[in-house]
């Protein structure tokens, strides 16, 4: 059906989108949709939402995998409830977003999660360049807000950048041995040691 879609229709998705999410935004005039699945439909975004930043902010590949599988979300992950299947999505993840580049590029900014991690202000004004966004002490002090925070993320939000997390898998390897096989390469050039 999306093949068939007007021009026109395509744009109407996206001003429904944006009405829906409307809740989310309380005033603002941007806001991110960081849903995990949105690396899948790339390409419609980009078609209904002409103006959207795609940031692919990029996790080691072992940190990733075991950071959602302990992560009990409330629906619509299941592929986080098994070792292979996450590693299984996490290398569909890969391929897909090498496709996006050579199909949208320059549409997508790659932002690595360890990167950031030891120099936020940095990848900050790197992302606010991309967005076509002004600089403000807020973006490097997020824990300070006191705003509602949606995600699963939002007790991590509270607190400023810390390390202790980049290697924490480490701490379970032993029982990660079926994530390293399915990732294969992934798990040994993205830092872990397979």
């Amino acid at each position: 059906m999306l093949a068939e879609l007007a021009p026109e229709d395509l744009l109407e998705l996206g001003r429904k989108y944006l009405s829906d999410t409307r809740i989310y935004r309380t005033g603002k005039p941007y806001f991110i949709d960081k849903m995990p699945n949105n690396f899948r439909h790339l390409g419609l975004i980009h078609l209904i939402l002409p103006n959207a930043k795609i940031i692919d902010a990029r996790r080691n590949a072992m940190a990733c995998c075991f950071s959602n599988f302990k992560q009990l979300f409330a629906s619509g992950q299941e592929f986080t409830y098994s070792l292979e299947d996450i590693g299984r999505y996490y290398r569909t993840y890969v391929e897909l977003m090498a496709h996006w580049d050579s199909v949208l590029p320059g549409k997508v900014l790659h932002v690595e999660y360890e990167n950031v991690v030891e120099n936020l202000e940095a990848n900050v004004h790197r992302i606010l360049d991309f967005c076509g966004l002004e600089f403000e002490p807020q973006c490097v002090e997020f824990y300070k807000t006191e705003r509602s925070i949606r995600t699963a993320s939002s007790e991590q939000v509270r607190r400023p950048i810390f390390k202790e997390g980049i290697d924490q898998w480490r701490n379970f390897e032993p029982w990660l041995e079926p994530l390293k096989a399915t990732l294969g390469e992934l798990a040994r050039t993205d830092g872990g040691d397979a």
